[in-house]
């Protein structure tokens, strides 16, 4: 994949759309209550974040696992921790309210005042070390696997991994689709799972390109590794694979 610096903007966007009208197709039984696509009600802003960051031939793409409550699903943005995505990435797209909304986990867009730790550590470790989100983006991009965020009938989040295997079957052929659109419109020299679901998966729909496929640790703070540095344990397995920052 020969990186050129065209801006992949129509291809990208075109993907994104037929992996939203794709997942939005599906249908999760139990304990899968609430089923959140921010592709849909968050587009205004998820448009706005490829216009304005995505780039071709990026030396890589982070790419995570699916929309946590207080990131991705209330603004739209992958990691998307609220603060960072407004007052970093300076985005503001409008958010509508979705249907079908869970009593306890309300779309409050950039109202909500509850911080998703992963996204903090993301966009944080962006933030102190590149400065600008000019200078961050001109050599990486961050997407998601999967669009779709699950919530169980008590509020509790669940994951792709954990879906019925019917399900997760039919989800993962659709992201998988997508995975495949999206890598070839914007030709990174590789490919890097935050965390190792979003490397597995990666290196099962991406077998066919010839892309590198390696992951660093997920700054989830149910790992007990990210609560101890995750970005410096980060950066550490960025320069295992020969990325140096700053």
């Amino acid at each position: 994949m020969s990186p050129s610096r065209r801006e992949p903007h129509a291809s990208i966007a075109q993907a994104v759309r037929n992996l939203s009208d794709a997942v939005d197709a599906l249908r999760f039984d139990e304990p899968v209550a609430h089923v959140y696509n921010p592709l849909v009600y968050a587009r205004a802003a998820v448009d706005q974040y490829l216009e304005r960051y995505l780039k071709r031939g990026v030396e890589a793409l982070f790419l995570g696992m699916n929309p946590g409550p207080w990131g991705m699903v209330q603004t739209g943005i992958p990691f998307g921790e609220v603060e960072l995505a407004r007052t970093w990435l300076e985005l503001d797209g409008v958010i509508e309210s979705p249907r079908d909304q869970h009593p306890k986990r309300p779309i409050q867009g950039w109202a909500c005042t509850r911080s998703e730790v992963s996204g903090r550590r993301v966009w944080g470790w962006a933030a102190e070390r590149f400065g600008s989100p000019r200078a961050f983006f001109e050599r990486f991009f961050v997407w998601n696997y999967c669009p779709l965020a699950f919530m169980e009938a008590g509020g509790r989040n669940r994951t792709p991994d954990k879906l019925a295997v019917d399900e997760r079957a039919a989800l993962y052929a659709v992201c998988d689709a997508a995975l495949v659109e999206i890598v070839r419109a914007v030709a990174p020299e590789r490919v890097i799972g935050i965390g190792k679901f979003a490397e597995a998966r990666a290196k099962l729909a991406l077998a066919e390109l010839d892309v590198p496929i390696a992951s660093i640790l997920h700054p989830s703070p149910a790992s007990p590794l990210a609560n101890r540095g995750w970005a410096a344990q980060a950066e550490a397995q960025l320069a295992g694979l020969g990325i140096r920052i700053g």
